[in-house]
């Protein structure tokens, strides 16, 4: 009868300017492709040169090595006989564009611009790309010469346009149009179109992914349809990590679910489904024929060409569904270890040296490494060769063939925890046990002889010797104290990291990593180039409230009893003399608030949009068991705090985005780094609401609050 149609989609780990590296995961995806069936293909966004190139795309070199990559999958015979949707730049008219380009056995069918850019938070498009911005027009685009000799074409159509095969019409979506309020799938559908494409680069971020899954669905929901949603994964080659997804959905059910995570470079997913089913659920809906009989049409590109075949009627067709969603903690569990291998491999580093100090976040970071380590172990068993081939070269052996996690472990991963005086036996037990669960190559260097050379070199030109508080120093000397020896942890950190594999005989050099988190971040309660500032940061955009929830879920997970213990200790820098052998120094005391609470002021700084008069209205609702006088005080507090120690998000150690308020200023949170801290203009405001409030408190109910 001919209505069945096979489809395929894509999620590729795809590199930035890997011309040579993407070209070949295209081209096995496309192989794969046609071995399910598919006779159409869609890829993700910009996969041929890699998404996140940034301002390389101002470089004719990026337009030129992408076409020089078309030109050899025109000719591959993997692409023939199977409709391909690839991603690039294009200049027409001398203007830049993200496009899909379309081919079909030597011929471009269609060159697709984006309409619509991501030109928020982590994104730029705009900076780089102009948005197509003449619906439904065509225009003749002049290929170059290299294409022209392989497709016989001097032009080929260039613009919005639909493509009509001899069985149904296919329409073009490009990521952020998608979530888009007015998406083009609404009119093209209402046109006529019954399959949808989106090629996406979309990344991971805690909570996410029930969004997309949301939006897929209803993009069908409504007007009937098939949408498919093609998307990167992997670390393209900067803080995000693109964490796949790829699904086929119809009529508003999920029919096929890509992975979220995982470490195969190149996944297809291919489903059958009835174009009857479509045409069926779209005549039934009186409303929709009614509109989209008044529609404006969309030039149609002819294509000589079946999805189907004349003989389908036994052709088994795929099911919906139920999406399995992650829980935040295996999210933290995944995705930034997944994000850790891509930067392992592709920096040809042989592996991590972490100084674990026995806390929470130290702890975090090496039970994400575990994880890659567990992921890299399975892999390898279920014959990923990619995957084996990439552990031989970081540990130097051709012959090495990981078989537990926690022998490849202690190849990867070194962790080093680094006393003074004032760290206690409890840290150091905790930082050793841990390393031992895990497998991890542990050092426990003393840096106390470093620490007082430093400050020997300050006496000896000053004459003064700075005291701690607790020794009768004013506060001045005792933070100068405390950060000596969190920078002195930096230089010995990256010394270790440069020749422990040296010391020990073995090629190579370590990467290392930091374990500040978004919270510590936000509030500045880190010291300047200490051993926050590291090559990574695995857990820089998670809040301290999901890594105690990870902790937990480690617990069980990975069978480390060690954590246990280190979830019941109380947050700690080390950095002051201890009393009595104990700690008295806290994180929480130090900061003078609570992790809970720097949770909320960032959601609403950076989420919400807030600034201090608007964050003290809302959190009067929030927190109605205080009186409006502690509210403000809480909130002028952490603007203060925040203001005064912004400049240290200027050399935050680059981090794997996953919260939506991080403060990273490279590039997610694009605020200033010197302010008036007193805010005397916005105080003023929130003491002039606070006064108004206190004198109406019992009119308004408000309670005192001891």
């Amino acid at each position: 009868m001919g209505r069945k149609v096979t489809l395929a989609v894509c999620a590729l780990n795809q590199w930035a300017l890997d011309f040579e590296g993407n070209l070949k995961r295209i081209l096995h995806s496309i192989k794969i492709a046609k071995q399910n069936g598919a006779r159409y293909r869609l890829g993700p966004e910009l996969e041929i040169c890699g998404y996140g190139c940034a301002d390389h795309f101002y470089e004719s070199d990026t337009i030129l090595h992408s076409f020089q990559v078309l030109a050899e999958l025109l000719q591959s015979p993997e692409t023939t006989d199977i409709i391909c949707d690839v991603g690039m730049p294009v200049m027409h008219k001398n203007v830049r564009y993200n496009c899909r380009v379309i081919f079909l056995n030597k011929k471009i069918l269609l060159i697709r611009p984006k309409m619509v850019m991501a030109n928020g938070g982590n994104y730029r498009e705009i900076r780089w790309f102009t948005p197509w911005s003449k619906p439904r027009e065509v225009e003749d685009h002049f290929l170059p010469r290299t294409i022209q000799k392989i497709t016989g074409q001097d032009t080929v159509p260039f613009g919005e346009a639909v493509l009509a095969t001899k069985d149904t019409c296919l329409g073009t979506e490009i990521c952020e149009e998608l979530w888009s309020p007015n998406s083009p799938h609404i009119e093209m559908g209402l046109d006529g179109v019954e399959i949808f494409t989106n090629s996406s680069g979309s990344h991971h971020e805690l909570r996410k992914a029930h969004l997309r899954v949301d939006l897929v669905r209803s993009t069908t929901a409504k007007n009937g349809g098939i949408y498919l949603l093609s998307n990167l994964k992997g670390c393209d080659s900067d803080r995000l990590y693109f964490d796949g997804c790829a699904m086929i959905s119809l009529n508003g059910d999920i029919v096929t679910q890509g992975a979220q995570f995982s470490l195969h470079d190149v996944e297809v997913l291919t489903a059958t489904l009835d174009l009857e089913d479509v045409r069926s659920y779209r005549a039934q809906i009186s409303s929709r024929c009614i509109t989209a009989s008044r529609v404006t049409p969309f030039r149609r590109i002819r294509v000589d060409f079946s999805l189907s075949s004349l003989d389908d009627v036994y052709l088994l067709t795929s099911n919906p569904i139920q999406w399995q969603y992650h829980s935040p903690e295996e999210e933290i569990s995944l995705g930034p270890a997944c994000w850790l291998w891509d930067y392992l491999r592709r920096s040809k580093q042989s592996g991590f040296l972490l100084p674990l100090s026995g806390g929470i976040d130290s702890s975090a970071v090496a039970c994400i490494v575990f994880s890659m380590c567990c992921l890299v172990c399975e892999a390898v068993d279920t014959g990923n060769f990619d995957v084996l081939h990439d552990v031989r070269q970081i540990v130097n052996d051709e012959s090495y063939t990981p078989k537990v996690p926690q022998e490849f472990c202690k190849r990867v991963l070194t962790t080093c925890y680094m006393s003074t005086d004032n760290s206690s036996k409890e840290t150091n037990e905790r930082a050793k046990l841990l390393a031992e669960q895990i497998g991890s190559y542990h050092l426990t260097p003393s840096i106390d002889t470093a620490v007082k050379a430093v400050v020997g070199i300050f006496s000896a030109v000053t004459g003064k010797i700075p005291q701690f508080r607790a020794h009768g120093g004013s506060g001045r000397e005792n933070l100068a104290l405390q950060n000596v020896q969190a920078r002195v942890r930096m230089v010995t950190a990256y010394l270790f990291a440069q020749l422990s594999l040296w010391a020990r005989g073995l090629p190579g050099g370590l990467l290392v990593l930091g374990s500040a988190n978004v919270d510590e971040s936000l509030r500045g309660y880190l010291t300047k180039y200490d051993c926050s500032s590291a090559d990574i940061n695995p857990i820089g955009g998670i809040s301290k409230t999901d890594l105690r929830a990870f902790i937990q879920y480690s617990v069980e997970k990975f069978q480390l009893p060690s954590l246990t213990s280190i979830m019941s200790a109380p947050p700690t820098a080390e950095l002051e003399p201890l009393t009595d052998g104990k700690v008295s120094q806290t994180d929480e005391r130090d900061m003078g608030m609570t992790y809970d609470e720097l949770s909320v002021y960032g959601k609403l700084r950076k989420v919400v949009k807030t600034g201090p008069y608007s964050m003290f209205c809302k959190l009067l609702l929030a927190w109605r068991t205080l009186t409006p006088k502690q509210v403000a005080d809480k909130v002028k507090f952490f603007f203060r705090m925040y203001s005064i120690h912004r400049h240290k998000m200027t050399t935050l150690t680059p981090a794997y985005h996953a919260e939506s308020y991080s403060p990273d200023d490279n590039r997610f949170d694009l605020r200033p780094f010197l302010y008036n801290t007193a805010w005397p203009w916005q105080f003023r405001c929130i003491d002039e609401q606070v006064s108004c409030l206190e004198e109406n408190r019992r009119d308004d109910g408000w309670e005192e609050v001891d």
